[in-house]
């Protein structure tokens, strides 16, 4: 109750919403199943609440967990005492309860350990409780040849390690201290010794500082990616004056032994033991806790960086069920290409080689008009990859020389296309098709669909990430997967065309469940309603359940098959039905009507009005799709690579990727511009999502081109004539040094660093 509570205070909802919510988890209930069809269960708590309480619930359950392990522990070590347990029950964080335990964990035998062993905590608890004896003189009384203390100086060492462990293992002390450095403490970054040519990527970070607890997720990633390749050193200073800081943090630790003005014998020897305390434990202990708790953060901002970008990715606008041609550009190697029809199904191959060395242009035109001639083909979709606008411009020739054809061409992201291709799912799927080839026919598709071909391919494939190498890769495949259930049962699944790739991310669908129902399919053909679910081997009443609302079976039996309604509502339209005496088919589509009509009337002790009322709006719309209407870019004639650029130009573009310091576009020649994040908006902005996201199509204007290192800068402000005159938010230079005047060469060179240190 006490983790019911906590959770309902956080998400600022009522207890009894949370019992709900986690007695659906606990039942295996999943997050899209519970937000969308048990809103009288929970009260209403929509799939964001309900993904913060599945994650905080996992997280009180773990810490509940590791306090039971704890409170065993030091019971059995006849040590708990009535304080320490109710300091224990009310530890809210990890990190506190493993303060707390510091004292009582079982640990190899420490200097402090031997001392007490050599009988010298009673030297240390004399010391420590009158400080008018002499040190010295006291510690004589334990000296003892046999046990190592050979003089007081040895027995006054032992002594010192007994009160240092004391105080670093202070869980008060501790957490003040830490809590201290992480508001005061400055991380300074130098580069290696000897390494400056090897570090040349890092070149922003050889002399840099930033407060701690300031430092952004992209900066903090590169410094540690830095250290780990041992091209940077990092140390923390617990305040910008080093020195000043140390001295502060040391008195501190005199302030707690209550070592006031050195007036007593004892004082200066337990002022000089603080200081060690200070520098050798408490510090030391800081140092890689606070590092630990930057990083962590930091890797929590960039999985959410890339699960942003990735369900804008995910959810971009589907061309729809066109048939299409898909080609994957290649130079010496030819572009392949692939026909497939409305459903994905692949009609045709073929490779063509209008560029260099073979330069067959017109054999190519000639090959390209035939398919589309051949397969009706209304799109052609093009990779963005190496020779695409040479491409581009051949499907441009085609259309000019054969004006009896009516098709559109786009250029896609072909973003891992290359991966899934060597995939054993590719291989599975097109067993007979040269690797080759599969990249066009997945380039075909994602414009079709994109998230019905890129959830066949790897998140982390997929290019939208930050620093995606450098995070924990259990807890960024973890958020990656939400993103795509999410997404995935947001838009909801054709069960007739949909892949085992796609299946699978449905509620309640594991991956063998998802396979036999492609092999139904396959062998029984096209389900023609939702209750031939049931057949598939595997696809109990509970996966049922969880997953049939999400299916759709298009042109089936009942209209209602083809929508968002459950099946367990369906009792819910039949009243509707009998009470207005209007069939299915003349209700589906009339909002005029069904605007009319009161939800509260066909409310019940199993529906309540939130169901109902989601019913009414599924039927104005069944089977809406949530994703925005598609749309796409045309690239500037004639501005094909990175030196046909000009300051000035105003381009079309499309938004490749978004950081935390500005966004990626593609202008069509090959190499991403940037719009640093002070140049994304007129007015100030904190976060770049604020004023684009993935898959955006936008207007730019060329700032600045670095041809030899690949850079382009790029604006979206409407007047872009001018630099801002400050420097930017991100840019990683000491917050203690004077700050230039910003140009357009150095907005661009910090955040291109920060870029390419990102591969």
């Amino acid at each position: 109750m006490d983790v019911i509570q906590r959770i309902a205070e956080e998400l600022a909802v009522s207890s009894k919403q949370v019992i709900a919510a986690v007695a659906l988890l606990d039942e295996g209930a999943t997050v899209p199943f519970i937000s969308r069809y048990r809103k009288e269960v929970t009260g209403g708590l929509d799939d964001t609440q309900l993904r913060q309480l599945e994650e905080r619930l996992h997280y009180l359950r773990e810490l509940n967990d590791r306090r039971n392990v704890i409170l065993e522990s030091i019971r059995s070590q006849d040590k708990l005492t009535p304080e320490l347990e109710l300091a224990i029950i009310g530890a809210d964080t990890k990190t506190l309860l493993e303060d707390l335990y510091l004292p009582f964990k079982p640990k190899r035998r420490t200097k402090a350990q031997i001392a007490r062993e050599a009988g010298l905590e009673p030297l240390a608890d004399a010391i420590m409780a009158n400080r008018n004896v002499i040190p010295t003189v006291l510690a004589a009384n334990f000296i003892d040849a046999e046990k190592g203390l050979a003089d007081s100086s040895s027995a006054l060492e032992g002594a010192r390690q007994i009160i240092m462990e004391r105080i670093s293992e202070n869980a008060d002390l501790l957490a003040q201290l830490r809590e201290r450095v992480w508001q005061k403490g400055v991380l300074h970054s130098t580069v290696a010794s000897g390494k400056e040519v090897a570090a040349e990527k890092f070149k922003d970070y050889f002399d840099y500082q930033e407060a701690i607890n300031k430092i952004p997720s992209h900066r903090a990633l590169a410094l540690f990616r830095g250290r780990n390749e041992d091209l940077l050193s990092l140390t923390l200073k617990p305040e910008p004056d080093e020195q000043a800081g140390h001295q502060l943090c040391t008195q501190f630790v005199s302030n707690h032994l209550a070592i006031t003005d050195l007036s007593k014998p004892a004082d200066a020897w337990l002022a000089e033991t603080a200081r060690f305390a200070w520098k050798i434990k408490l510090y030391t202990r800081i140092d890689l806790d606070l590092k630990i708790r930057l990083r962590e953060a930091a890797e929590l901002e960039a999985i959410r960086v890339f699960a942003s970008n990735l369900k804008d990715l995910l959810l971009a606008a589907p061309a729809g069920p066109k048939a299409t041609i898909g080609l994957d550009p290649g130079i010496r190697t030819g572009v392949k290409v692939a026909v497939v029809d409305a459903t994905g199904k692949v009609l045709d191959t073929d490779t063509i080689y209008p560029h260099p060395p073979r330069k067959q242009w017109d054999e190519s035109i000639a090959s390209l008009a035939k398919l589309i001639k051949k397969h009706g083909v209304d799109l052609v979709s093009i990779g963005n990859g190496t020779g695409s606008r040479e491409t581009d411009q051949l499907v441009a020739d085609v259309m000019k020389q054969h004006t009896d054809l009516k098709f559109t061409k786009i250029t896609v992201s072909e973003a891992g296309a290359s991966v899934y291709s060597a995939s054993e799912l590719a291989a599975k799927e097109f067993p007979d098709l040269d690797v080759t080839l599969r990249g066009a026919v997945s380039i075909a598709r994602r414009l079709q669909d994109p998230l019905a071909e890129l959830v066949k391919i790897d998140p982390k494939a997929i290019g939208v990430g930050q620093y995606q190498h450098d995070v924990n890769q259990t807890q960024l495949a973890k958020g990656l997967d939400v993103v795509v259930e999410d997404c995935v049962n947001a838009v909801g699944v054709d069960v007739n065309t949909a892949s085992s790739a796609l299946l699978k991310q449905v509620s309640g669908l594991s991956a063998s469940v998802s396979d036999n129902i492609v092999a139904f399919r396959n062998e029984n053909g096209p389900f023609m309603n939702r209750k031939q679910l049931k057949k598939v081997p595997r696809l109990g009443d509970k996966a049922y359940e969880q997953a049939a609302g999400f299916l759709r079976v298009m042109n089936g039996d009942n209209p209602l098959d083809a929508s968002a309604v459950h099946p367990e509502a369906y009792p819910v339209v039949e009243a509707i039905i009998a009470d207005t005496g209007k069939p299915i088919r003349e209700l589906i589509g009339q909002s005029g009507f069904l605007r009319t009509l009161n939800p509260v009337a066909y409310t019940n002790e199993h529906f309540g009005l939130p169901t109902v009322t989601d019913i009414l709006q599924e039927l104005e719309k069944p089977g809406r799709d949530p994703r925005p209407e598609f749309k796409s870019v045309v690239f500037k004639a004639g501005i094909e690579k990175i030196s046909d650029l000009q300051p000035g130009m105003r381009l079309d573009g499309v938004v490749t990727n978004v950081a935390n310091f500005g966004a990626f576009v593609d202008i069509g020649v090959h190499q991403d511009g940037l719009v640093h994040i002070s140049h994304l908006s007129d007015t100030f902005i904190k976060d770049p999502r604020e004023a684009v996201k993935t898959g955006d199509m936008v207007k730019v204007k060329v700032l600045e081109v670095d041809v030899d290192r690949k850079r382009i800068s790029l604006s979206m402000k409407s007047d872009a004539e001018a630099i801002q005159p400050k420097m930017p938010r991100d840019n990683p230079k000491s917050a203690n040094k004077p700050k230039p005047q910003a140009t357009a060469q150095n907005l661009m060179a910090n955040a291109f660093a920060k870029a390419r240190a990102n591969k």
